[in-house]
């Protein structure tokens, strides 16, 4: 069940087809475009086809399969936010035992998965049902329901494990990846891989020699021979859980999906498959999975926008994009777009800045290489698309401009009618400013409408928001373009307006407001942030600020003040920091010590500072510490 896509298309193409070959193979197919969503009508009729085959004398055996060259991208998570709007779980019909097991894999005739493009979620437990799997190259396979706030629900968490081991079943389920058909062959998941061309032949044929005993009648849920002994079992599960609770510490759903995999080990297949059923139908009630439904479908909503993406224009294409600064945000940006295969100029003020810069870049494809997030032969190509300079004699065949240099009004006024000048009439002109007006920045400028707003968030190659900020004059065509590199480099672009501090930092600074009261209160710094990364972010929030730079908390603190004084608290612990000679990661030194090879240790020596800025601020309660609990820090 799962990450499926949501359903399209008028449901007239909403059906299930049975054809039946001069072969006695019963080829029934799921038509649901673009990724045949396993709704509730598809799962009605796949039921009823089943039934029909399975009374039919003409029919020896049967294939399953997907229209449109996919198989199926999982249940139609439109069924979670019914569930979800009205509280009725009974509105989810029962596929596991109902029809996988009953229907599907107790079937008197044999049942042959023809999988080809995708089977994910419920569609890949649909094909754990049949006793074979035939695919083709590069089918995408994966359980990805932990994503949102759920387990596999079709049987998957007792299907998986029994066809490629414990093991690499609980990897492949609480990381919710997914993998190649190329792999699943090895693994034991797919039987054979053949051409698009060859699948639904070889599919009938395999089919038909289950029928006549030539090849093995295997009931996925009845398999032990990959499960390894009890002790074992509980071992795996046992590193699994301390794994889940350093990983995810906040997510019901991996604890329970362990759990469900130990009743199945324990007790057998069926009694999984039935604790399963009733763990799902919990966890889909719970507001982890209402959380992650909702993220699921935002996100999907932000590649809609009113005026734009509906009004017939095509996106130009992006070849070269010149990034102007090649400090923290700079190299981070140009790294995404070189491992998406654009070219990329890096514009600095001097020789030693550049070097400095490409160094950077260096570094982020080196990283993502050992973290196998990239291949070796990919990062050198990305290497190769780099071009260094100190002029702008570059941009002239530039597609798109990101200035990411630091929040001063006059230098990013003086870049952007300097690029008004250098650049060809079509190039998008983008500013990477976490808070400037844009009007602003291109105030000396008569290119109002090619001037948007491309904020990144550090490090800007792994995180994957991008805030897109549209002023009153921005085109449509602009914003589509860089609504589309957004996808390209594989980000989640979120348009918005042009006000103070955009959409994020808006949202986000209440949060930073809170954390400094919190610390001239009397709250110990270190506890702060171990609290908020115990909650399940990435990192607290001083840390997150010795990330971005003070540069760029003093830019937002400003831009704030002057746009809400009567509701911020200045605090000056920044200031501070920054004329005691600290910068945060970018010169090693914040609220923690940064060495090369080594994690972010906290620094002691900055107590006293933080101190200092305690006395300037003065409200402690009474001149004392505040006591709180650590729900009151989280909350």
């Amino acid at each position: 069940m799962a990450r499926g896509t949501l359903v399209s298309g008028s449901m007239a193409k909403v059906k299930v087809t049975l054809e039946v070959g001069n072969d006695g193979v019963a080829v029934i197919t799921i038509f649901n475009p673009p990724v045949n969503a396993l709704a509730i009508p598809i799962i009605a009729g796949l039921n009823e086809k089943f039934e029909e085959a399975g009374r039919r004398n003409d029919v020896k055996a049967i294939v399953l399969t997907g229209s449109g060259g996919r198989f199926s991208g999982g249940f139609d998570i439109n069924v979670f936010e019914k569930v979800h709007e009205t509280g009725d779980v009974s509105i989810l019909p029962d596929v596991s035992v109902d029809f996988v097991v009953n229907t599907l894999e107790d079937s008197k005739k044999p049942v042959v998965a023809a999988v080809q493009g995708l089977a994910l979620g419920g569609g890949l437990e649909l094909a754990l049902g049949c006793h074979a799997r035939i695919a083709a190259p590069k089918t995408q396979l994966g359980l990805p329901e932990l994503s949102l706030g759920v387990i596999p629900g079709f049987g998957g968490t007792q299907r998986l494990p029994r066809l490629v081991g414990l093991q690499k079943a609980i990897e492949l389920m609480l990381s919710s990846k997914t993998i190649l058909s190329e792999e699943g062959e090895k693994l034991g998941l797919i039987d054979a891989i053949v051409s698009p061309q060859e699948l639904l032949k070889v599919s009938r044929s395999w089919a038909l020699e289950i029928a006549d005993r030539r090849k093995p009648w295997l009931r996925s849920l009845h398999r032990t021979d990959k499960i390894g002994s009890l002790s074992e079992a509980r071992e795996i599960l046992k590193v699994a859980r301390q794994q889940a609770k350093k990983t995810a510490p906040n997510m019901p759903q991996h604890q329970a999906c362990l759990n469900v995999i130990e009743d199945g080990i324990i007790h057998g297949g069926y009694s999984g498959v039935l604790t399963e059923t009733k763990v799902f139908r919990e966890l889909v009630l719970a507001d982890t999975s209402k959380g992650l439904v909702h993220v699921f479908f935002a996100q999907r909503a932000t590649s809609k926008v009113p005026n734009v993406t509906d009004v017939g224009l095509k996106p130009r294409q992006i070849k070269k994009v010149a990034v102007i600064g090649g400090g923290l945000m700079g190299s981070g940006i140009a790294t995404a777009l070189l491992v998406s295969n654009i070219s990329v100029v890096l514009k600095e003020v001097n020789s030693e800045y550049l070097q400095k810069g490409i160094k950077s870049i260096e570094g982020n494809v080196k990283g993502l290489v050992t973290r196998r997030r990239l291949t070796q032969d990919k990062a050198q190509k990305a290497l190769s698309l780099l071009k260094g300079s100190l002029d702008y004699s570059d941009f002239k065949d530039a597609d798109m401009v990101i200035e990411a240099v630091i929040e001063s009004v006059p230098l990013k006024q003086k870049i952007f009618s300097e690029l008004e000048k250098v650049c060809p009439s079509h190039c998008v002109l983008a500013t990477n400013t976490s808070t400037i007006d844009l009007n602003v920045v291109g105030e000396k400028t008569n290119s109002h409408d090619r001037i948007v707003g491309a904020h990144f968030f550090s490090p800007a190659h792994v995180m994957p928001l991008l805030e897109i900020v549209r002023t009153e004059k921005t085109s449509a065509q602009v914003i589509l373009d860089l609504l589309t590199v957004g996808k390209i480099i594989k980000k989640v672009p979120v348009v918005v307006g042009n006000c103070t501090g955009f959409a994020v930092n808006r949202a986000f600074f209440p949060y930073t407001q809170g954390a400094h009261i919190l610390v001239n209160s009397g709250v110990d710094v270190f506890r702060i942030d171990r609290v908020i990364s115990d909650f399940g972010l990435p990192m607290g929030p001083f840390q997150l600020q010795d990330l971005a730079g003070y540069g760029v908390a003093l830019a937002v603190g400003k831009e704030f003040s002057a746009a809400f004084p009567d509701r911020t608290f200045r605090s000056p612990l920044v200031e501070i920091l920054i004329k005691n000679g600290r910068n945060g990661k970018n010169n090693g030194k914040g609220y923690y010590i940064y060495e090369k090879g080594s994690k972010p240790k906290p620094d002691p020596s900055v107590l006293s500072l933080i101190e200092e800025s305690r006395r300037v601020t003065n409200i402690m309660p009474g001149g004392k510490p505040l006591t709180v609990t650590d729900q009151d820090i989280w909350r």
